[in-house]
């Protein structure tokens, strides 16, 4: 059984009741335990939308979501609470997901501490442990978001969305934001921690050179509308959907020659294990 079911899903914002455009149609998807989903699309394509429903962040309109086999489209608050520990997400802008008033420590604690059933003491050793494997030393745990550069910042939000040990994270625009020799690190933070905490992403991205290097299966949005889905190399090396051809023909490649072309399948290959130079 998948671990996330999405199941024609759609979200309709309340400006666009008017128009009838939804900003997801009929969606329907599965996440399975252990791998990387890469959403991909355009700017207003439904990605990040799809993202916060599964999340709760956003009422949908109709169609459900599962979670472990149950029906989390219209939980509430309570269930909400106690989903948080097993659905963690980190965000695009590492300078404005953390709060600048409190120490990195305090925010990673954060997840943790409203949880009754973990004490300070062990949510404060749990947060300095998953710092420091995320690379983040103890001697630094006290100190404001703002002696960190956006780099270690996001280091400090992944920190804080394993620290509570979820089963799946939702990754959005997760490295966008960071230099690419930044980004280079960041994506193979996550690969190693993937391996060694068993976690599932959904990785929302517009970069198709991540998708290729990080996602098992990727799935296309395009106008709220999934578009095509499949196994990564395979879109990536003979995309069906017109859409899919042009996303991967506007990505430029290091092959003058192959510009115009998708890359061959063994430069594409989708395993987590492959970390970036």
């Amino acid at each position: 059984m998948p671990l996330v079911e999405i199941d024609d899903l759609s979200v309709v914002y309340g400006g666009r009741r008017r128009t009838g455009k939804a900003a997801l149609d009929g969606v329907s998807l599965d996440l399975r335990r252990g791998e990387t989903l890469g959403l991909v699309g355009e700017s207003g394509s439904g990605k990040t939308t799809l993202g916060r429903a599964v999340l709760g962040l956003v009422p949908v309109t109709g169609g459900t979501i599962r979670f472990d086999g149950q029906d989390i489209t219209r939980a509430d608050r309570r269930t909400r609470r106690a989903l948080s520990q097993r659905i963690q997400v980190v965000f695009q802008n590492p300078y404005l997901s953390l709060n600048p008033q409190r120490t990195v420590l305090q925010s990673v604690m954060e997840t943790l501490t409203s949880s009754p059933e973990v004490s300070r003491d062990e949510a404060r050793a749990r947060s300095i442990e998953m710092l420091e494997r995320v690379g983040v030393p103890p001697a630094a745990v006290e100190r404001y978001p703002g002696a960190f550069s956006g780099g270690q910042r996001q280091r400090i939000a992944i920190a804080r969305a394993l620290v509570p040990r979820p089963d799946v994270v939702v990754c959005d625009e997760a490295v966008s934001a960071l230099d690419l020799s930044i980004q280079a690190q960041v994506l193979n933070l996550l690969v190693d921690l993937q391996d060694e905490l068993g976690l599932t992403y959904l990785f929302i991205t517009h970069d198709l050179a991540v998708v290729r290097h990080l996602c098992h299966r990727v799935a296309v949005l395009r106008r709220g509308e999934l578009v095509e889905t499949g196994d990564t190399a395979a879109v990536c090396a003979a995309p069906a959907h017109d859409y899919t051809r042009a996303l991967l023909a506007s990505a430029p490649v290091a092959d003058p020659r192959a510009h115009h072309l998708v890359p061959p399948a063994p430069a594409v290959t989708a395993v987590p294990a492959a970390r970036l130079a």
